[in-house]
């Protein structure tokens, strides 16, 4: 394979978002221009102070949503139910109620939804915008155990593809 046939495969690769491509050798090479999951601390709910940091080595679904939103709020159930069905394996959860989000409406929430995970209430926005500046809810992202972001989903996930893709997250070394 010539050299400009190479980079035109990757370029198709990436624009296509295929993970993997042939290098000129014939190997095959994980993509290598992921995204790594930025090192942003919060608090959560409950007062605990953590880290993006310190959910390496887990498969961590972050949701950034508001309660304003009908999308975030319906949606809400089915990552309670991904979150339940995966987290014995190594699946963390963390959903970041964005800046717009009275305090009182987020806590009111998690508490009457009884979630099961981690909330942030980013009420400076650092946490969005670590993550790329996200302004529009719900936007989720999955981080494999290395602490690549591997899918950003602006919108309703399909949690049926979504939940396959954590299966072969987790069953990655």
């Amino acid at each position: 394979m010539t050299v400009a046939r190479h980079v035109a495969a990757a370029v198709l690769a990436l624009t296509l978002g295929v993970g993997t491509y042939l290098m000129l050798d014939g190997q095959t090479s994980r993509e290598s221009s992921r995204e790594a999951a930025p090192s942003v601390a919060y608090t959560l709910l409950d007062g605990t102070p953590s880290s993006i940091d310190s959910l390496r080595g887990k498969v961590v679904l972050v949701n950034f949503w508001a309660t304003s939103c009908a999308v975030c709020v319906r949606e809400m159930l089915q990552i309670v139910a991904t979150h339940e069905r995966f987290k014995a394996r190594g699946f963390e959860t963390l959903a970041v109620a964005m800046s717009h989000d009275a305090p009182a409406s987020v806590v009111h929430f998690a508490q009457s939804q009884r979630l099961p995970f981690g909330v942030v209430i980013d009420n400076t926005g650092t946490v969005a915008r670590s993550f790329g500046d996200v302004r529009l809810t719900p936007t989720t992202l999955l981080i494999n155990k290395r602490g690549d972001i591997v899918k950003r989903v602006v919108g309703e996930p399909d949690f049926v593809a979504l939940d396959r893709l954590v299966e072969q997250l987790l069953a990655e070394i």
